[in-house]
This record gives structure tokens, C-alpha cells and sequence, in this order.
């Protein structure tokens, strides 16, 4: 993957996580009642505005009307006609419109070829629209009209071409339109910036979280210096792991002591044992006695430095030997291990590997702990079965996979076997600590891996699954 790839993926994946956030849900929230409010604000702009021109045009319309009025009772329907003829041609091109006819409807004066179609309210009001006169005989606009009856059945109409209203009124709702849609996405520009920092921030934690858990203790989550509730929040944070480690500390280091103190005199006890065997030779009494002390004494020395083990890979501290490394040949070499071993048993070992699985990790503790799980396979697989040890390699995994057809384990106890010198009721009389699948949970979780109990109807199906790498790496 190219360098321009990878990073156009990484910006996918950091506007996901922008998106998918609370913050960001939170602040789009915000935007919706924003938008809502502002739609609610500006329609009631909207609506007072253009309420307001139609009162306008209306009070205009009013004003005529009574003029028209006005000369009809004084000089009858010649001076009417008069008045409305002097108007028209007064101002040929305004916005006054006026029309009388007969009984039906056919046009007797005024600037209207025909009488709308449009049909009038109770109080005589009508909308309707003109063709524009001019050579755009395709454009029309809309009027406003009052609607009037004379004496003789005449209809008289007298309105106002109220194009200027309409395009003011349009002007108007664009622009408040624009002005929602602007408040709408700077909220959502904002919203996206705050939850961007805010994730930002809550990464810091998440990865200062993730190195400790992987053992290192030493992480503190990094302070922006600002003093907000972040900061506030982080030195409380960085307080706590103080603490906890120097706890943790003082655990691991009672325990190192422990182990070191003890396996000195179990030392010291193994080599006079062994002086005292010889010295009373093979045929003694004692000496099978001797023989079983020095047993013991090999088991406890075994228990102390698995348990030292597991404490200096749970701290994290043996990820210098981590390298590139090929696993087949790894698995390869642990089957040709335990194959002798498996056939003194009466059993047998298949081995199924791909050409190649690239990891990162440390090849002595894959070993071992592959070893505890190939060993385990042996001690409770019966005689006449099968032990199947595999690799393969997925784009997501390297899976290996150790799976025997003997006893297996019970499914609620498939947490529990991971715990130190946990045993269960079937495996107390052979022998171990308890601690082998402890040692392999803690080398899985060094190598950033899983481990996974399965039932293999029947037996036990083991999968570990590590990030997988190239040589090249």
C-alpha cells in the first residue's frame, strides 16, 4: 500500500471515529435544534414581512377603490369610466389594474383584454395571473384584485400587478433559506471540529490505556496544559496509575523475592540431596527416598521459575527480542520435538503448515508456549489418538491450531484454566503447577494475540491468532 493509500485510509478512519463518537451525536443534536429554531425564527420573519406587504398592496387597492367610489355616486358610471381612462392612460405601464364589463363579462374599459378566471373570496378578492405586455407575451406575474358589482350588472375589478411583491417575496425566503442553510452547516462545521478535538483527546487516554495494559506501567496520559476538565480529568487519571504501579510494584517485587529466596535453599537442598544419593549409592535404602525429595524438590524449582517467567513477560520488559519470524518452521521443529514423545505414548502427530506465516514476536516464547500446548495435548490424549498440529495464514490472522480427540475441557471452565495453579478435577492427579496455559496467556497477550479454547468433538481445539506481517518488515 502506497503512502498516499494509507494515509486517505487513516482519514477514513479517523472520520468514522468522528462520526460514530458522542460528541459528534451530540453536537449534531445541538445542530437539529439550532435548525429548528432558527427555521422557526426566520418563517416568522418571513410570515411578519410578507404580511406586512400584503396589508401594504391591500391598504393601496382600498385607497383606489374609494377614489373610484368616490366619482361613481358623484358624476354615475361617464364619470367612472372617465376616471379609469385617465388613470390607464396617465400611467400606462403602472401597476394599477382596472377593468369594467357588462353582465357577462366582456371587457368595456380598461387595461385587461378579458376578465380572470380566478374566482373571488366572500369579500370579492381574487388572485389571478397576467401576461406580461410586451414582446415576453410568455411571462406572466401575479395580480391582487377586489371585485365589484354595479347598478346594471357591470362588474368592476380594481387591483394591483403585485409582480414587485412577489419578487420581493421570493428574494426574501432565498435569502432566509440561504441564512438557515449557513447556520445550519457552520453548527455542523463546529460540531465536527469540537468532536474531532474532543476524540482527540479521548484517543490520548485510549492509547495511554492500551500501553498500560500491555505492560507498561510507566505511561501517563499527556496533559494540553490548558487546565480544562480534560486536564483535570487526565492528572486525576495519571494519579491514579501512579499509584497503582507502585503497588503493582511493590506486589511483583515481594513475589520476585519470595521465588528468588525460596529457590536458593531449594538449590542448596537439591545438591546435598544429590551428594547424599551417591554417597549412599544405588542399592541403599535411602537413596529411592533421596530420589523422590530431589523430584520434588526439581517440581517446586520448575513452579518458581515459571512463576518469575510469567512475571517478567506480564511486565512487558521482552519485547527487545521481538523480530520478524517465520512460524512454519518453528512449528516444524516443535513437531519433530514431541513427535518421539507422542509414539512412546501410542499416538499420533500430524503437522499441516503453510509455506510461509511472518509474524513479530519473540521466537523463544512462541516456542515455549507452544510447547505447553503440544505438551498438554500429549499428557491428556489417550493412547491410539490423534494430535493435530496446523498454521495457516489469513490477511486479518496467522492462526495456529493445536487439537487432540482426548477429554477436552468443559466449556465453563475455559476462562478458569487460564488462571495460576488452576487445575480441575480431572488433571489433579498427573502431573504439573497449574501454571503452563497461565504462561501461555501471558505470551499471547505480549504478542498482541488471541487464544481461543474450541470443542473438537471430541477433545480440545486450541487456536492462538497473531497479527500477521512479511519478511520484508
Amino acid at each position: 500500500m502506497t503512502a498516499v493509500g494509507r494515509r486517505a485510509g487513516d482519514l477514513r478512519l479517523r472520520a468514522t471515529q468522528v462520526l460514530r463518537s458522542s460528541s459528534f451525536r451530540l453536537a449534531t443534536l445541538y445542530v437539529l435544534l439550532l435548525s429548528v429554531s432558527a427555521a422557526i425564527l426566520l418563517g416568522f420573519i418571513y410570515w411578519s414581512t410578507a404580511g406586512f406587504m400584503d396589508q401594504q398592496t391591500d391598504a393601496t387597492i382600498a385607497a383606489e377603490i374609494q377614489g373610484l367610489a368616490e366619482q361613481y355616486r358623484q358624476r354615475g358610471l361617464p364619470g367612472l369610466t372617465n376616471v379609469i381612462r385617465e388613470r390607464i392612460v396617465r400611467d400606462p405601464g403602472g401597476a394599477g389594474v382596472y377593468l369594467l364589463a357588462d353582465k357577462d363579462f366582456k371587457p368595456l374599459i380598461g387595461n385587461l383584454d378579458r376578465w380572470p378566471a380566478g374566482v373571488p373570496d366572500a369579500a370579492g378578492w381574487v388572485r389571478f395571473r397576467l401576461l406580461e405586455r410586451g414582446p415576453r407575451h410568455n411571462d406572466d406575474h401575479a395580480a391582487r384584485a377586489q371585485v365589484f358589482t354595479l347598478h346594471g350588472d357591470l362588474r368592476l375589478l380594481v387591483g394591483r400587478d403585485v409582480r414587485d411583491l412577489e419578487a420581493t417575496r421570493k428574494l426574501i425566503l432565498e435569502a432566509l433559506t440561504w441564512g438557515l442553510a449557513l447556520t445550519a452547516a457552520l453548527a455542523l462545521l463546529g460540531g465536527w471540529v469540537m468532536s474531532h478535538r474532543v476524540l482527540r483527546r479521548l484517543e490520548a487516554i485510549n492509547q495511554t490505556s492500551r500501553e498500560i495494559m500491555e505492560g507498561d506501567l510507566s505511561r501517563r496520559i499527556p496533559l494540553a496544559g490548558s487546565g480544562d476538565d480534560f486536564d483535570q480529568l487526565a492528572a486525576g487519571l495519571n494519579h491514579m496509575l501512579a499509584r497503582i504501579e507502585t503497588l503493582i510494584a511493590g506486589v511483583r517485587q515481594v513475589s520476585d523475592n519470595i521465588a528468588h529466596d525460596l529457590r536458593t535453599p531449594l538449590t542448596r537442598l537439591r545438591t546435598k540431596l544429590e551428594l547424599l544419593r551417591t554417597d549412599l549409592g544405588e542399592g541403599h535404602p535411602a537413596a529411592a527416598a533421596a530420589e523422590e525429595i530431589i523430584a520434588d524438590a526439581d517440581e517446586l524449582l520448575g513452579t518458581f521459575n515459571a512463576l518469575l517467567r510469567i512475571a517478567r513477560i506480564e511486565s512487558g520488559g521482552q519485547r527487545a527480542a521481538f523480530a520478524p519470524l517465520d512460524l512454519t518452521p518453528l512449528v516444524a521443529d516443535l513437531a519433530e520435538l514431541y513427535e518421539p514423545v507422542a509414539a512412546d505414548r501410542g499416538q499420533q502427530l500430524a503437522l499441516h503448515t503453510a509455506d510461509t506465516a511472518w509474524v513479530i514476536g519473540d521466537r523463544d516464547l512462541l516456542f515455549q508456549a507452544l510447547g505447553n500446548l503440544v505438551d498438554n495435548a500429549v499428557k491428556y490424549t489417550p493412547e491410539g489418538g490423534l494430535i493435530a498440529l496446523s498454521v495457516t495464514t489469513t490477511e486479518q490472522a496467522v492462526v495456529i491450531t493445536v487439537a487432540d480427540n482426548g477429554p477436552g475441557i468443559p466449556n465453563d471452565l475455559h476462562d478458569e484454566v487460564f488462571r495460576r495453579f488452576f487445575r480441575a478435577d480431572g488433571s489433579r492427579s498427573t502431573p504439573g503447577s497449574g501454571l503452563g496455559l497461565s504462561l501461555v496467556q501471558a505470551v499471547v497477550e505480549l504478542h498482541g494475540a488471541a487464544i481461543a479454547l474450541l470443542d473438537n468433538h471430541p477433545g480440545l481445539r486450541v487456536q492462538v491468532q497473531l497479527p500477521p506481517t512479511t519478511a520484508a518488515a
